[in-house]
């Protein structure tokens, strides 16, 4: 089972990462997801969405999707293993519908792009220690909009 989640921040957790939480769009659950700071950017870029001048990986990725006539369908948070998630990126292509395995960073960042829903299995839900929920309650009560960019995304 799959539940639908949007970003709901992205923060700074210091010394040297990021944490994107995702929470479920109906329920309570959320998803806090360790990040480094190229992925914290490319995710932040895509929340605000700030065009650059020249194209970021994420750019060239969409654009050759586009060229090819390849639409995104999903993306989804597929495992936690040893603290680290795992994610699919679905794929839409001629007939075929084509997973790739991807970063979660990667995905949601893409997600975010191209206004795509990201979806959380539930087993990956289930994973998160009670420890983990309630220090993400805690960063959840505290955060204010305009600690990052918020976006219905």
């Amino acid at each position: 089972m799959l539940t639908q989640m949007k970003v709901r921040g992205l923060m700074f957790d210091p010394p040297n990462n990021y944490v994107v939480v995702l929470r479920a769009e109906e329920g309570s659950a959320a998803l806090p997801i360790w990040v480094g700071k190229p992925e914290a950017n490319a995710i932040g870029l895509a929340l605000e969405g700030v065009a650059l001048p020249r194209p970021m990986t994420l750019d060239l990725f969409k654009s050759v999707l586009d060229a090819i006539e390849a639409r995104v369908i999903s993306v989804v948070v597929t495992d936690l293993k040893d603290n680290t998630y795992f994610a699919k990126i679905h794929l839409l292509y001629r007939d075929a519908e084509i997973t790739i395995d991807s970063r979660p960073s990667d995905a949601i960042a893409l997600a975010l792009k191209m206004e795509i829903p990201i979806f959380v299995a539930s087993e990956v839900i289930e994973k998160q220690s009670a420890e983990d929920s309630q220090e993400l309650e805690r960063w959840l009560e505290n955060l204010r909009p305009d600690d990052f960019g918020q976006r219905d995304a």
